[in-house]
């Protein structure tokens, strides 16, 4: 079937897909009989983003304002409703994007299962154009677009109040419409003939090979016949696929030099050949230009520092890459871009004059080379040990924001990270997304004491997005719940100005209530303690009255230590003139506590946990007794006020 425009004006932005965007009009229009879902699918470089980037174009009115809708064909442009939603999933967990979605539609959920509640009974339609599925999650080496499909994706499309449109990879299409009615999907293959666009392929080249978009005549397509006869030749070896069209231009428009317009074989068709045609034609080993495009192949998150380029091709390669990336721009060139980033943070360290980052022009460059490495798993310990040698002292608070954040999925794509997470300095200054993302990958059964404390504690560093500072603090408090004390010193050793110290935590279950107060002995001094009203049976507790109905455990307040006999008569509660005049306060909810500076109202010490408080008490000099179903701790809360910053 042939993909013709049928003499309307092509779309401006993706050049033809016509039958493709009549699909999509007809899902916007939701005539009768149109499937509620569409899948759009095809290889990587098919086109996918491009054409759904195009059909936003209509959709948007904005966007409608700048087209010429006359000259398009009628039939592939949606009436003026309001905009579907649209959503990408790069980088993004399957809860991530769920949350996303109730932020966007503004739900009052609490439960990720609350928001599809919400959005089944939102009282209109909800269309919602998903895009880039297949790069979904923080860390590559991860299944987080299957994930997205069958947590997310296919509850959404179970919804009749939904309409929904994805981009998938092919392998997951089956995924999203295996458990919903016959009827309800409708696949959109770009790579079958029913909606290839072999005239667009042609109109894509001719206009990336004309002098206007080049910005010079090239020797063999100055003629305007000559670049028709090229473009048919390019579009015809390049098969379906949008992305070999603009490799083969983009080699070409980067060294003209030895290029035969005569020989189609030239031509490539696929991005493996044209990898391998443009390096022999700059008279290069192809196997040199994938072993420099290597890193970018396995480059986590937005790209490589290119500082950091040659250090990692070397490594991949077995030997110095420096001469072959010095001189590498035109080999290179037509395969990958870069990107200008701010440095993170408030602009107070030296990264903070912002850095470029390399990355691959599209995912399937990636894909090819990552298949003609020899052992990707070698490849990637080669990587990961060289950013290990790239932190300076071994301190992860001086090391580039791409090691500190992306080694972890590096070692773990080596199989290497469990070894990692041993370090407290990398799971405080590590962005916590990414971190979090790969330790989950790991079977549980491998992870040491203190990778398992992190991931309990990390859902609460990626909910609330807290800095380094507080992430310290939380971890530190851990550490002590765990019986880890040695990785809370090593926590209190990398220099931040914690809000508080653990003084101890008891893990007793059953705690309905904590007290400060003071025991005075036979000295006339008095001893400092914590009361937990606990059930009854408790080792070592005493009972409250003769029914032994309910009991209390005496603890010492500021050493971990319990006194011998108790009178729990003479215990002594601080008076009511006491409290008011201690230079802290407590405010409590049910998942945080905050302790406030009275003179300044400033919060000095927020806590939160990922179980509630069941009870919480502040001495007068400042510390804080909580308990929770775990058990509970004390904590000594700074005086003074540490900035909050996230």
């Amino acid at each position: 079937m042939t993909d013709s425009t049928g003499g309307h004006t092509p779309h401006p932005h993706i050049g033809g897909r016509i039958n493709a965007l009549r699909a999509l009009t007809a899902w916007r229009t939701a005539r009768p009989g149109t499937p509620r879902v569409v899948a759009l699918t095809g290889n990587s470089g098919s086109g996918r983003s491009r054409l759904l980037t195009g059909f936003l174009m209509l959709c948007d009115p904005e966007s409608r304002k700048r087209l010429d809708l006359d000259r398009l064909d009628p039939s592939s442009v949606p009436p003026e409703l309001p905009a579907p939603a649209a959503m990408n999933a790069r980088g993004l967990t399957a809860q991530q994007f769920l949350w996303a979605l109730a932020d966007h539609y503004e739900l009052p959920a609490v439960r990720t299962e609350d928001i599809y509640a919400e959005l089944a009974v939102i009282g209109e339609p909800v269309s919602l154009v998903v895009l880039d599925v297949e790069q979904a999650g923080p860390v590559r080496h991860t299944d987080e677009p299957s994930v997205l499909v069958r947590h997310v994706l296919t509850p959404l499309a179970a919804l009749d109040s939904v309409r929904l449109v994805a981009e998938l990879p092919r392998h997951l299409v089956t995924e999203l419409a295996a458990d919903l009615p016959p009827g309800t999907v409708q696949i959109i293959d770009l790579d079958e003939p029913q909606w290839a666009d072999p005239e667009g392929l042609v109109r894509h080249a001719q206009a990336a090979l004309s002098p206007q978009f080049a910005g010079w005549k090239l020797p063999f397509a100055e003629d305007p016949e000559d670049r028709r006869a090229l473009s048919a030749a390019i579009g015809r070896r390049a098969g379906t696929s949008p992305l070999v069209v603009q490799l083969a231009v983009q080699s070409m428009l980067t060294a003209p030099e030895g290029f035969d317009p005569a020989e189609e074989s030239h031509l490539p068709a696929s991005v493996g050949e044209a990898l391998d045609l443009h390096a022999r034609r700059l008279g290069t080993d192809p196997r040199t230009l994938r072993l420099m495009l290597a890193p970018l192949a396995l480059a986590e998150g937005d790209g490589i520092p290119v500082h950091l380029w040659t250090r990692l091709a070397s490594a991949v390669a077995g030997q110095d890459m420096s001469r072959a990336v010095a001189d590498g721009m035109l080999l290179t060139g037509p395969f990958m871009q870069p990107t200008e980033r701010k440095a993170d943070g408030d602009g107070d360290d030296h990264w903070s004059s912002g850095r470029t980052l390399l990355r691959l022009l599209h995912p399937a460059i990636g894909e090819e080379i990552r298949a003609g490495l020899p052992n990707v798993r070698a490849a990637q310990t080669q990587i990961a040990m060289a950013l290990l040698e790239a932190v300076p002292e071994q301190d992860w608070s001086k090391a580039d924001p791409y090691v500190r954040d992306h080694i972890a999925g590096h070692t773990l794509a080596a199989g290497l990270l469990p070894q990692l997470l041993t370090d407290p300095g990398l799971f405080v200054h590590a962005d916590p997304v990414p971190l979090r993302a790969a330790v989950e990958a790991v079977p549980p059964e491998t992870l040491g004491a203190p990778a398992r404390t992190y991931l309990r504690t990390a859902p609460l560093l990626t909910r609330y997005e807290l800095s380094e500072l507080w992430r310290a603090a939380l971890l530190e408090t851990a550490f002590v719940e765990d019986g880890l004390p040695e990785y809370a010193d090593a926590v209190r050793r990398l220099g931040l100005d914690l809000p508080w110290r653990t003084l101890w935590s008891l893990p007793v279950t059953g705690i309905s209530e904590v007290a400060v107060g003071n025991l005075p002995d036979a000295e006339a001094s008095a001893a400092r303690v914590a009361v937990l009203v606990v059930p009854p049976g408790t080792p070592g507790a005493h009972p409250m009255d003769e029914g032994g109905e309910s009991a209390v455990l005496v603890h010492g307040l500021v050493r971990p230590d319990v006194p011998g006999s108790v009178d729990l008569g003479q215990i002594l509660r601080p008076s009511e003139e006491e409290r008011a005049a201690a230079p802290l306060g407590l405010s409590r909810g049910a998942d945080y506590l905050r302790v406030w500076d009275r003179a300044s109202g400033e919060v000095v010490a927020a806590l939160i946990s990922d179980v509630p408080f069941t009870s919480a008490d502040l001495s007068p000099d400042g510390i804080l007794v909580v308990a929770t179903e775990r058990g509970a701790k004390a904590l000594r809360i700074r005086s003074t006020d540490p900035a909050i910053a996230s």
